[in-house]
């Protein structure tokens, strides 16, 4: 190809290319903005909810009643995102939110609307979207029962460490630089690999705070490497800290350890951390070398204290470990459970199952009232725990099995071990697998639902009412 040849296909490569641009430039019109838009209800995933004729908006950091324009991010054929960008008028609904990280981390997405406004909002969703969404005829619904405590009342946090440290909008605009770009916080929400630096988080007791500064401090005075999500290189990964009803508190360090001197680092950590809080009763640690910071598969080492933590409710005691699940607010979690007794009806001579019965907490609470309960959870460590709990509280008229519900749960299941009176099911966010379901409604007699003369009576415990959605027939 001459000279002249290649000059032609060039220029015609780049008016291909610029005609492809302005093309695709044309077809990506502006987003529009909406003005003086009245924030009307609360959506999911933390957003509040408007309506811009037959468009519904989608907003989060809002709230009823605010009056703002809203600048669209996002646009769907009947829905759109957006972000708030002028404030008319403040909702009376609204309080000043109290964490300095508010707006930034993804948590707490609410803090500005008062509690009883999100009390609010939240029972009306939950009503919604059963009735509404899920077509389904529910009675009058209980005044819903929020926490005593709207700061502290969490008993476990994790956070993890990352060598990219994410920058606020304000931070970027007065071009702030920092010595240290290590960060140990949260996760920024669509940003995996980078962590906002938490000061103070209120989810938990002031504890968490203390244990979570004074470990960064350390790692940043003695030149620690944080965790690169990337490369799957550094030290430092991860840190949980469990508190409890009876004052007992849990830290367990996540570390990637890959040789002596950084073994040598991960125990002079410990030990400071030991030494700064001897009330720590079970200090735990971790080598992490997966790519995923859940601990399933892990040794766990304890350097200090013991390998658990106890909770109590109405006089039993529950044994917790760095694996278990529980709760995350200990208080509701017993109001729950009081709910849940008193839904089952139960009289002394049921037979109750307990489904995704974790370590047991509901089983065990419940075991009191019934004739036997049969609890059956996916994590063997759990179950393990469950049977522990049982024998510290003298129950022995529990029955408890490791594996799969789907696989677990059939009808020969319910053959060899009987059909129950009571079905009491805490599944995972995402609901239950229909096989699950199946089993259930072959293990049902005939008779009206929710009848608690002897019929089959199911409590349905669940994170996300969605989940219910679809399945209740």
């Amino acid at each position: 190809m001459d000279n002249s040849s290649v000059h032609c296909f060039f220029l015609s490569t780049f008016a291909t290319s610029n005609l492809y641009n302005n093309i695709v430039a044309r077809k990506k019109k502006p987003l529009p903005l909406l003005e003086k838009v009245l924030i009307k209800d609360v959506a999911a995933e933390g957003k509040a909810l408007a309506r811009v004729d037959d468009l519904v908006v989608f907003v989060p950091y809002v709230v009823p009643g605010d009056v703002v324009d809203l600048q669209v991010t996002r646009k769907k054929h009947n829905y759109a995102e957006a972000e708030a960008v002028h404030f008319y008028e403040y909702s009376d609904k609204r309080v000043q939110p109290f964490c300095q990280h508010y707006g930034v981390c993804g948590g707490c997405k609410f803090q500005s609307m008062s509690y009883e406004a999100q009390l609010f909002y939240k029972q009306k969703q939950v009503f919604d979207n059963l009735t509404r969404i899920g077509k389904i005829e529910i009675p009058e619904i209980r005044p819903i029962l929020g926490s005593s405590q709207i700061q502290a009342y969490r008993n476990k946090l994790e956070f993890t460490f990352s060598n990219k440290r994410w920058l606020t909008k304000e931070e970027i605009a007065a071009d702030v630089k920092y010595d240290q770009m290590n960060a140990v916080g949260f996760h920024i929400p669509e940003a995996f690999d980078k962590v906002l630096a938490i000061e103070k988080c209120w989810l938990q007791d002031d504890i968490n705070n203390q244990i979570r500064n004074t470990i960064r401090d350390f790692a940043y005075a003695h030149d620690y490497s944080f965790f690169n999500l990337r490369t799957q290189e550094g030290l430092l990964r991860n840190m949980m800290i469990r508190t409890s009803s009876t004052g007992e508190l849990m830290v367990l360090i996540q570390f990637k350890i890959s040789n002596e001197t950084e073994q040598q680092q991960a125990e002079a950590l410990l030990s400071h951390v030991a030494e700064q809080f001897p009330q720590i009763t079970s200090l735990l640690y971790v080598n992490n070398d997966k790519h995923n910071d859940t601990l399933e598969g892990l040794e766990i080492f304890t350097f200090k204290g013991t390998d658990h933590i106890y909770e109590e409710m109405e006089g039993l005691r529950f044994k917790i470990g760095p694996k278990s699940f529980y709760q995350t607010n200990s208080e509701q979690a017993y109001h729950l459970y009081e709910v849940a007794r008193e839904f089952a009806g139960l009289k002394g001579d049921e037979l109750v199952y307990d489904l995704y019965t974790g370590t047991g907490t509901i089983a065990n609470f419940v075991s009191r009232k019934c004739r036997k309960v049969i609890g059956i959870e996916y994590v063997p460590e759990a179950i393990e725990d469950a049977k522990v709990n049982s024998h510290i509280n003298g129950i022995d008229n529990t029955l408890f099995f490791a594996g799969d519900m789907k696989d677990i749960l059939t009808q020969e299941f319910i053959q060899e071990h009987g059909r129950p009176d009571v079905i009491i099911t805490d599944p995972p966010r995402a609901g239950m697998h229909a096989d699950v379901i199946n089993t259930i409604l072959f293990a049902a007699p005939k008779r009206s639902f929710g009848d608690t003369a002897g019929g089959y009576v199911p409590t349905y415990t669940a994170c996300r009412e969605r989940c219910i959605i679809g399945k209740e027939k």
